[in-house]
């Protein structure tokens, strides 16, 4: 697998983000039947329909064998043969989850990571969500649009409300409605601040009050 060990780093902690550090998910890997003992499969990660690094999986009962390239930078790639350990807990309802053993601390996680030469949890590879990076009101329209998807409108929050989505219940309509307004308000306050146009930041203009429509 190369450049399994390149992450973005987050602005808030300095960490190398989740989601550039090649996640593996176990509940996507049983989704996809790989956890069969004796399967094998490809598993690929990609970024703008690019495939930019893959393993492959291997089930055995009670463990997977990830197998991939390792390239460090300005050395051979190096060939890696990784065993993780599963186990497995009962569902509320009936049936069973699968949980991968984190390699390096033995702890019981849905997913691993590949930043650096092997995979292990979030913990031990020192990973911050992207999420932590964000302002205020970019964490505000990222859940704005959320909601937004959830309702079926159209994504972006300087768009208009859409209709309340067939068969939702209106108690349900009207609190998310609530949280979406919430959210609006947030971002758009914030954007003004960025723009300098809110009171006391050197803008021209003064904003009193944002309407989100």
């Amino acid at each position: 697998m190369g450049g399994i060990g390149s992450g973005r780093r987050s602005s808030y902690s300095g960490k190398d983000a989740t989601e550039d550090s090649m996640p593996l998910d176990i509940r996507r890997l049983h989704r996809a039947g790989a956890l069969a003992p004796g399967r094998s499969v490809s598993w690929q990660w990609t970024v703008n329909d690019r495939v930019i690094a893959s393993i492959r999986v291997h089930a055995q009962d009670g463990s997977v064998t990830l197998g991939y390239n390792y390239t460090p930078h300005g050395r051979p790639a190096e060939v890696i043969s990784q065993t993780v350990w599963l186990e497995t807990t009962p569902c509320a309802f009936g049936g069973i989850r699968s949980w991968f053993t984190c390699p390096t601390c033995s702890k019981r996680v849905a997913v691993i990571y590949g930043a650096g030469r092997l995979f292990a949890c979030r913990r031990c590879k020192r990973l911050a969500y992207s999420s932590q990076g964000e302002a205020a009101d970019d964490r505000a329209a990222r859940r704005a649009n959320r909601i937004r998807k959830l309702l079926g409108w159209q994504v972006g929050i300087l768009n208009g409300p859409g209709l309340k989505p067939k068969g939702m219940h209106q108690r349900t309509y009207q609190r998310l409605l609530a949280r979406h307004a919430a959210f609006v308000n947030v971002s758009l306050a914030g954007l003004a601040m960025k723009l300098g146009f809110l009171r006391g930041r050197g803008g021209d203009n003064d904003v009193d009050a944002v309407d989100p429509w």
